[in-house]
Formats: structure tokens, sequence, C-alpha cells
């Protein structure tokens, strides 16, 4: 019913999130105001972003079934106008009008956007391929208008959280691979000399961040509006991905004529832009983490961060009672609404009438990160027994050293 998009289950629903809300707190962190924009434009939006000449084969056109629901536009030529749309395949256009918005000076500069937004791009139905080609798709999309001077210093940033947050999933060194992608030989935008000097600002780049010898061009690769940093990882088979990327754009602030009040009074001056990105498709990078894990999430990613277990029936209401100490506060029944702040974690209760071994080889299965046993001493002790997925150790803790340790786990990215 829909090729090519993904239905996220729940325990997969938890795991986006998750990857999400991750990157927003990164995003925080360097400085990125997160907006949400339309998911359908005229097409004279992309008409003046020059995506309808270089881009109309891989979007979708949206047209409505009552075209006399549409309010009659004249345009400043006298011609009537458009009244189709497109979906939008990118947010820079949107971006571009979010910043044209307000009047802008240097004190402003950089200004940096964020969003989340879904993007559709009309991919040929014989090359979509599970989560890593796909027609509707998510971005940690990124836009940065700086000033010239402040370019070296954007992309630094950039490179730096990249290698940031690759890390915490442990892909680093030789997993990580940088290309400079140059101008394409036909269908670009934008006069030679900007294209020249765009390029010759991320070889700088490179060779001072990644270092010379660990990078490598390819040839008229760059997207149509500007050259760009492509970065690829190797998933847990050797198999490359292209995920983050780092785009400078000299060509979209002059289409849409953005402008910034400088030091000396003059507000003819254009902003440069910069697209950048980290996981790229978060549909892509989950592709990539669920080879690499293999089904065993860390416990801050896992959909499944803990099963509670009642040696017996009689233990049925104690396990349910250790639950919703672990939750959080999302189960408290004190309260009559959930509070949007505190630490929540995925906790099931399994009060099967089968053998306590039976429950836990299930449990591993499922690749639960901690397994909880309460049983009669237990109920006595106010502990439980618990044991992570990897470990048949067996440690005697109250829920409330659990849930700390739960929280440090979270803390650390563990």
């Amino acid at each position: 019913m829909a090729p090519g998009s993904i239905f996220f289950l729940p325990h997969g629903t938890r795991i986006f999130n998750r990857l999400v809300q991750f990157m927003k707190n990164q995003q925080i962190k360097y400085g990125f105001q997160e907006v949400i924009t339309p998911l359908i434009y005229k097409t004279k939006l992309w008409q003046q972003s020059g995506h309808w000449d270089n881009y109309k084969e891989d979007m979708f056109k949206v047209l409505g079934n009552d075209p006399t629901k549409e309010e009659d536009i004249i345009d400043d030529d006298g011609s009537e106008g458009l009244h189709d749309y497109g979906l939008k395949p990118m947010n820079c256009p949107g971006h571009c009008l979010i910043f044209s918005r307000f009047e802008r000076s240097y004190h402003d500069l950089p200004v940096r956007f964020s969003d989340f937004s879904s993007l559709h791009r009309n991919e040929a139905s014989g090359a979509l391929s599970g989560l890593t080609r796909v027609r509707r798709f998510h971005q940690d999309d990124g836009h940065i208008f700086c000033e010239l001077g402040q370019i070296n210093s954007e992309i630094k940033n950039t490179i730096q959280m990249l290698k940031d947050v690759y890390k915490v999933f442990g892909i680093e060194g030789d997993n990580i691979e940088y290309f400079l992608s140059t101008r394409p030989e036909e269908k670009y935008i934008g006069d030679l000399i900007t294209w020249d000097e765009a390029e010759s600002q991320l070889t700088d780049v490179l060779d001072e961040i990644v270092g010379r010898k660990k990078w490598e061009i390819r040839d008229g690769d760059g997207a149509f509006y500007g050259p760009k940093i492509d970065v690829l990882l190797k998933d847990a088979f050797g198999k490359k991905h292209q995920v983050g990327t780092i785009q400078l754009d000299f060509n979209l602030p002059e289409k849409f004529h953005l402008k910034y009040r400088s030091a000396d009074g003059s507000d003819l001056n254009r902003p440069i832009m910069v697209h950048r990105a980290v996981f790229g498709s978060l549909e892509r990078f989950l592709a990539i983490l669920l080879d690499h894990y293999q089904g065993k999430w860390p416990f801050w990613l896992n959909p499944r961060h803990a099963i509670v277990l009642p040696v017996n029936l009689t233990h049925v209401e104690a396990a349910e009672g250790i639950q919703k100490q672990l939750v959080g506060d999302i189960l408290n029944d004190e309260v009559q609404v959930s509070p949007i702040t505190g630490y929540n974690f995925y906790v099931d209760v399994d009060s099967r009438n089968d053998t306590i071994g039976n429950r836990i080889k299930d449990a591993i299965q499922k690749g639960y990160s901690y397994i909880i046993m309460v049983g009669d001493r237990d109920i006595e002790n106010g502990t439980v027994a618990i044991r992570s997925r990897d470990n048949r150790k067996v440690s005697n803790m109250t829920p409330i050293e659990v849930r700390n340790m739960f929280i440090e786990l979270e803390c650390q990215y563990k």
C-alpha cells in the first residue's frame, strides 16, 4: 500500500524515537534551533530553488482533486499562479524562507536550524531496498547560515560532531571514510569561481581535521547546488553506507535573496549556507545498527530494558509493583497526569504459568538487557535477583539500586 515507506512497529518506534532524541540533544549542544516546516510547497518554490529543473524527476507532484478549493493567484508577471504542489525531498528551501522572514545582522550569525520532518524522494521501484533505499525517510537535517570567515570553524565543529556521535555506537577509525564530492560536469547551478572557492574551503578543512591521506575525491559527484563532504560507514559485514554529509552552498542564498547587515551597515551581504546531516537517513542508519548489534542492543537504545519474572503466581503482585518502580513516573498511580521529564524505562512482567528457566531463556532470546527475578526471599528482604542478558551471574539489589543503575547506564550511553 505504500512502496518504499516504512511501518515502524512499537519496538522499532522506540528505537527510532531514542535516536531522534539523542540527536536533538547533540543539536542543542552545537547551537542548533529546531524548526518544523511544511511537507508540501507550491511548485513555484521548487522553481525558485532550482530543484524543479534539476531534481523534479525524483520528486512527487501533489494535486488536489478539486481545483476550486485553490484561491486564484496572479503572479507578478500577470500570469496565473500554479496550483500544483511538490512533496519536499529536502528541507533547505523551507529553511531559506525562515531565514528571510526576519531582518538579520552579523551579530546573529551563524544561524543554525535543525529539522526532523519526513522527506519524500521518488526512487525507482527496482532500487528500493529494505531500510537502506526508501521513498519516505527522515533526516537529522541541519542548515547553517554564516559568514565567509565562519565556514572553517562551522565545518570543523560538524566533523567533530560526526566523530563524537559515531563513537557512541562503537563506529570509529577505519570504519569511517570521508569523500570530497566536486562539481558535476553538467547539472549544476552557480559560476565556476564560486564552485572553486567552495571546494577549496572543504579541502582545507579535511586536510586539517581528517588528514590529507585519509580522505578521497569523488570527481563530479557533488550536489547540483554545491560541493559536499560525504561520510561512509562500514556495517558489520563490511558493506559501506553513505550517512553523514556536509554541503557548502553559495547558490541558494542567492536564489532566495538572503541577506544580513554587516558591521559597516551594509545590508547586501549574502550568507553562506552549509547543509549537514550526521545520521543522514535515520532509516538507513537504523539498518546499519540492526546489523551492527545483531539484536544485542545497548541498554540506552534497547526497546526492552528489563523484564520481571515472578517465580510463581503468588509473586505476580510484587513483580508488578517492582515494574512500576523501575518504569518511572509514566505508571505512577499517585499522579493524575504523567510528567514530561524524568527517566522512564521499558520494563515488562512475564507472569506466564511456565518454569522460570523457560521464561529466562525466552527473555534472553528476545534481547532484554536485564532479567529480574522475584521470589519469597526477595519479597522478605525488599530486594530482587538480577542478571544481565550476557552474564549468568546473579546479584541482589533493591529496586531503587536497580533504577539508579539504569539511570547511570542511560546517561553514559552504555
